[in-house]
């Protein structure tokens, strides 16, 4: 069966559970909301329902239940490398099932063959300014996209919600199948002298992006990681929450992502990788332009406690232990760049970082997270642009939030409406008024 045919059959499957808690369970009490919950942005509230990833505060992200590590053991890889291809990864988000090397190929050339990117793009993203920034170029490169829309096209003939998902599961293919080419293109033509690769359509999703992006093996298995690690986050991270809000009004899959990658531009939320990639560099500088002893490190860290900053990448809003993303993009740096200056400043901060977080006693996590890692590796390879680094991240992310909304309107999810209070309100439950 095709990928498709699989999903309808997971999609039939699950419905009856969903109406089942609706029908006889609506009044059962998931949490209460407290008012620090209430004014501080809703964090740790439930109100939110995905299958396809989940939080776990020791165990890091799971994707359909499988750890990091265990999805990258169990799907297939390209012959010769040493991680899964994206495109079976979207088959496993999307049915929980890890596919065959059959079915994977299947999917490799589905997506080869909605790979072509409109030319009416290409001209969008050349008619912007050169400085604008590569998120900016590439929502803008989404939007357009638009007037593709297979579900806004099946919306006009007569919405029918229970075939609603399969105008949206075609939608976030074609998009998902030409957005690595469409950075890959912006990245070429803003900093490369404006010299864009054409696509080889012999290889996978991470392979033709690396070759895309002009940048020899083992690239490509970096965009494999990359993409992957960064696909999901549970659904109530700003970029995957604006994404679901968006679909939830039946806007397209091009509205709701576009929406989407306009979140994780946020300096709060997708920047964060090259904001730790410049501290680094500037604790390098700083140290004297070599790699630091562990006691210079240590007395610099604690100065920039004292007056008053934080350690960049250190800490998580939900994890207790160190991220399982840093994990894999230590793992591949420890077999790829174990020598690299930077590098070793990132193993040498990780080694003494949380021992004197914990001594200090204010963070709740004194781990590593994602970011503490990630703009070394691309740093490595050659991708210095800072500015860019967000629209890797944009790219995988993707992944996550696509299926997310697939699923969302196959089980009929309504439009977010959630009830806001005033401040009245608020200091009356209090008892300050």
């Amino acid at each position: 069966m095709s990928l498709k045919d699989v999903l309808a059959s997971k999609i039939e499957a699950h419905r009856p559970r969903t109406q089942k808690l609706l029908k006889e369970h609506s009044d059962a009490k998931v949490g209460e909301v407290t008012i620090a919950q209430a004014i501080g942005g809703a964090r740790g509230v439930r109100c939110l329902v995905t299958d396809i990833s989940y939080l776990d505060p020791v165990e890091g992200i799971r994707f359909r239940g499988k750890t990091i590590p265990e999805v990258m053991g169990a799907l297939p890889k390209p012959p010769g490398k040493d991680y899964p291809y994206v495109e079976g990864f979207w088959y496993y988000l999307l049915t929980g099932d890890v596919p065959t090397k059959i079915e994977v190929d299947e999917v490799v050339a589905e997506f080869k063959a909605r790979r072509p990117v409109p030319q009416y793009v290409i001209d969008v993203l050349r008619a912007m300014p050169r400085d604008s920034h590569p998120m900016a170029m590439l929502s803008a490169a989404i939007i357009v996209m638009r007037r593709e829309s297979k579900f806004a096209e099946a919306y006009e003939a007569g919405y029918d919600r229970m075939t609603a998902w399969e105008s949206m599961y075609e939608d976030s293919t074609d998009i998902l199948a030409k957005l690595p080419g469409i950075a890959a293109y912006i990245y070429r033509m803003k900093y490369r002298a404006d010299t864009p690769i054409e696509p080889d359509m012999d290889l996978d999703m991470g392979g033709n992006f690396a070759h895309q992006m002009g940048i020899d093996p083992p690239y490509d298995d970096v965009a494999r990681m990359y993409f992957i690690i960064h696909s999901d986050h549970e659904s109530g991270n700003a970029s995957a929450h604006t994404t679901h809000l968006v679909a939830s009004t039946l806007s397209d899959a091009y509205y709701a992502l576009s929406a989407g990658i306009n979140a994780l531009a946020g300096p709060l939320h997708g920047r964060a990788n090259q904001e730790v990639l410049g501290w680094i560099q500037h604790v390098f500088e700083a140290l004297g332009g070599k790699v630091p002893t562990e006691e210079d490190l240590k007395k610099f860290l604690w100065e920039t406690l004292n007056s008053g900053q934080v350690i960049p990448g250190y800490g998580h809003a939900v994890l207790r232990k160190t991220d399982p993303r840093y994990a894999a993009q230590r793992e591949y740096c420890l077999k790829y760049l174990p020598d690299d200056d930077l590098f070793k400043v990132v193993s040498s901060i990780y080694k003494v970082a949380p021992d004197i977080l914990l001594e200090q006693g204010k963070a709740k996590n004194p781990w590593p997270n994602v970011d503490a890692h990630s703009g070394v590796i691309q740093w490595y390879y050659g991708v210095k642009e800072y500015d860019f680094y967000t629209a890797l991240f944009g790219v995988g992310r993707a992944i996550g939030v696509l299926a997310n909304i697939t699923w969302d309107r196959a089980l009929g999810y309504p439009i977010e409406r959630p009830k806001s209070v005033t401040t009245d309100m608020l200091e009356e439950v209090a008892g300050i008024k």
